[in-house]
């Protein structure tokens, strides 16, 4: 029979990832809303970056993506995905690899943001205007906003555009 083991065992040899999905929101003037993370975020306060969060079990890309929206902002998004980008970083903060969806979404008309108790702030921004403090490299929101500009997605690796 040689090396082979069951597909249940084989399965538990092989690397877990954890999984994420952000939303780059374009308002009418193709600036993106940038989230500020407010007091108590563990190591995150007063650092801005895209709405959005963890990918719940047996939830995908991008129901996690609309969910998270609306619970930090308050939008609701339409059913109809459009990605821009996926990341993968090797390690984040010891807890291994994570692989990050990117989306990208307009604004609705009229729609005013509501944000959770997580975020303290909220504001609209180019990318050649961001704020000082980002939760990861702004090279990376300029990637993402020039595909979500262009409709043609990036590829990075650990934040970086490849």
């Amino acid at each position: 029979m040689g090396d082979w083991i069951p597909r249940e065992e084989w399965v538990k040899t092989q690397p877990q990832a954890l999984v994420a999905s952000c939303v780059m929101l374009l308002d009418d003037q193709d600036r993106m809303l940038l989230l500020r993370y407010g007091p108590g975020q563990a190591g995150a306060s007063g650092t801005w970056w895209l709405p959005g969060g963890m990918v719940d079990d047996g939830e995908n890309p991008w129901p996690a993506a609309r969910r998270e929206m609306r619970e930090e902002t308050g939008i609701r998004l339409g059913a109809e995905p459009c990605l821009i980008g996926i990341d993968h970083r090797v390690d984040v903060l010891g807890t291994g690899p994570v692989v990050d969806y990117f989306f990208a979404a307009r604004r609705p008309a009229g729609r005013q943001i509501r944000l959770s108790a997580e975020h303290d702030r909220h504001a609209f921004h180019d990318p050649d205007d961001l704020p000082d403090r980002l939760a990861a490299h702004g090279r990376t929101l300029t990637a993402l906003h020039a595909a979500a500009l262009t409709g043609r997605a990036v590829y990075l690796q650990e934040g970086m555009p490849v």
